[in-house]
């Protein structure tokens, strides 16, 4: 589903094992790579190491999804992340926040 306005059934949240660590492949609207951060354990402190393709924001979001993830489940998690929707509206945009948020925390509750 291709839409102006985003909706939680076209953002995706996929999980890949490698190894011990976990890649997040978290996607909706115009799927494409705009960030990817990883973010690992040193010592009881998670930090995060992020790439992002100038013009996109999607970093914002990633960073503190990785940090999440890998504090939650003490792994290295890489999250790489692309959601894109034309003319999105700031309410748009925090509706987007709120869908990943939410499968964020879904997912962390199935991982028990």
């Amino acid at each position: 589903m291709l839409s102006h306005q985003p909706h939680p059934d076209d953002i995706e949240l996929s999980e890949i094992a490698v190894g011990r660590d976990l890649l997040l492949l978290i996607t909706g609207g115009v799927r494409h790579i705009g960030a990817a951060s990883t973010a690992y354990m040193d010592g009881e402190t998670a930090r995060v190491m992020t790439s992002a393709v100038p013009h996109h924001k999607e970093h914002t979001i990633s960073e503190a999804i990785a940090l999440e993830v890998a504090a939650a489940l003490n792994r290295t998690v890489t999250v790489v992340m692309g959601i894109h929707y034309d003319n999105l509206s700031k309410e748009g945009i925090a509706e987007v926040v709120r869908i990943v948020g939410d499968k964020v925390s879904q997912y962390l509750l199935r991982q028990g």
